[in-house]
């Protein structure tokens, strides 16, 4: 029951000029896919392999003997959850009962925006910065390399991805402007709906 890579929810250059197709070429086609093969090879014929790939990186988080199942598994979800995060015409305010929910938690959008900002750029190294709902309340959270909210009690809303290979190519060292152009441009406030009505 091997991990199956979904295909992207829009064409490589649809989100042009933010993110480039060159950009996306290599993330999800070079490295996300990578991360999806070296997982099924590392389950193939085990018992994980029958296994949901978020109840093998619940049971494998924190377990150093499955390191590799863990950061495979993690990042191959990370980055599948991350694509749908994104649409072409994206960004700018979500409007409904997140919206309300952000106005409640953070004290407005434009605080939520500043803290998710501030969060994607001193993530120190790879990692993720997350729009998250924990016991009720919405947050922002970050995570060092493979790791993710799940296994911390935290149910992603949404993800922007902070590893080099996200953003690179077309904004070398600028990852505040990589940043600041998926929130205002890209974020699919639909999608994050989806998941606060789902996690509430």
């Amino acid at each position: 029951m091997a991990y199956q890579q979904p295909a992207l929810p829009w064409a490589e250059n649809a989100l042009e000029p933010h993110i480039s197709a060159k950009t996306l070429s290599f993330h999800y086609g070079k490295h996300h896919a990578a991360y999806v093969t070296n997982y099924n090879n590392l389950v193939g014929g085990t018992p994980l392999d029958e296994m949901p790939i978020e109840d093998v990186i619940a049971q494998t988080a924190g377990d150093s003997s499955k390191i590799g199942v863990f950061n495979n598994g993690a990042q191959a979800w990370n980055h599948s959850f991350y694509w749908n995060c994104l649409t072409p015409n994206g960004g700018g305010k979500p409007s409904g009962e997140l919206a309300e929910a952000i106005e409640k938690d953070f004290g407005g959008y434009d605080a939520f925006r500043e803290e998710l900002k501030n969060a994607a750029a001193t993530q120190f190294g790879s990692g993720w910065a997350w729009l998250v709902l924990e016991n009720g309340t919405l947050k922002v959270a970050k995570t060092a390399n493979a790791e993710t909210p799940m296994t911390k009690g935290m149910k992603p809303i949404l993800t922007i991805d902070v590893w080099e290979h996200a953003y690179y190519l077309d904004y070398q060292n600028r990852r505040p402007d990589y940043t600041a152009a998926v929130i205002d441009n890209l974020i699919n406030w639909e999608f994050a709906e989806e998941n606060y009505t789902a996690a509430r």
